[in-house]
């Protein structure tokens, strides 16, 4: 299981939020090129980036920040937030970002993740399927869809996406813990690599999710609170 911590930018800032709501900022932090270089010097693999200004409808912003930090790191990164159409998400690849996390444009385009994967291989294209009340909702988590994140996981396996980010906006930016058998039902539905995110605070937690078939999960207000120590969380990497 890959430990992934969360660099999530808005106003050019490394920031996190709670729900995803803004003017929730519990954390601000002046430089997020900075932030990510440390992650990578701490033993991080991979970098989560998120383009939080992007998912709020502004996808142009921080996209220089978003340039530099690529050009520092030298581990993958995957990127989402604002990714709403499929020039961009190439512009994006071609940039130098190793993986595209696409949510609103798959779901509101499912072909677009074929076309994408078809171009650029299916290990670059990731789907991020948000569930809260335990339907998938997009656009900065502010509108509902009808569907479930395991009928939705299955139509992009099938799209050929290369895998699936599974975020629990119930408990995102709680600090207070998951239920585990929402990730469960999604494990059942596909054979793609499946990545966690949402309420993950503690090494039990980790350790929970350890003992699952889970690719990876992301990481982001506890290891920026200290509540998790991330050389602790890396004894649980695979």
């Amino acid at each position: 299981m890959m430990i992934i911590p969360a660099v999530d930018i808005k106003n050019g800032k490394c920031v996190q939020l709670v729900q995803g709501k803004p003017g929730t900022e519990q954390v601000v932090i002046e430089n997020p090129v900075e932030v990510a270089l440390g992650w990578q010097t701490r033993g991080a693999s991979v970098l989560h980036v998120i383009n939080l200004d992007g998912a709020f409808g502004n996808s142009g912003e921080n996209l220089e920040i978003i340039e530099d930090l690529i050009r520092t790191v030298s581990i993958p990164v995957q990127l989402g937030g604002g990714i709403r159409t499929k020039s961009y998400a190439a512009k994006l690849l071609n940039m130098g970002v190793n993986k595209v996390i696409l949510g609103t444009l798959a779901i509101e385009n499912p072909e677009h993740v074929n076309e994408l994967s078809n171009e650029f291989g299916s290990d670059r294209i990731i789907v991020a399927l948000d569930s809260k009340d335990s339907r998938v909702v997009v656009k900065g988590w502010t509108e509902k869809t009808e569907s479930s994140v395991p009928e939705l996981a299955e139509l992009f396996e099938n799209k050929g996406a290369g895998g699936i980010l599974f975020t629990n906006v119930d408990v995102e930016g709680l600090m207070e813990g998951f239920d585990v058998r929402p990730l469960l039902s999604l494990l059942e539905a596909v054979e793609i690599p499946v990545i966690y995110a949402g309420g993950v605070t503690s090494l039990d937690d980790i350790k929970k999710l350890s003992q699952t078939s889970v690719y990876g999960v992301v990481i982001g207000s506890a290891l920026y609170k200290n509540r998790i120590v991330f050389e602790d969380a890396l004894a649980y990497q695979d």
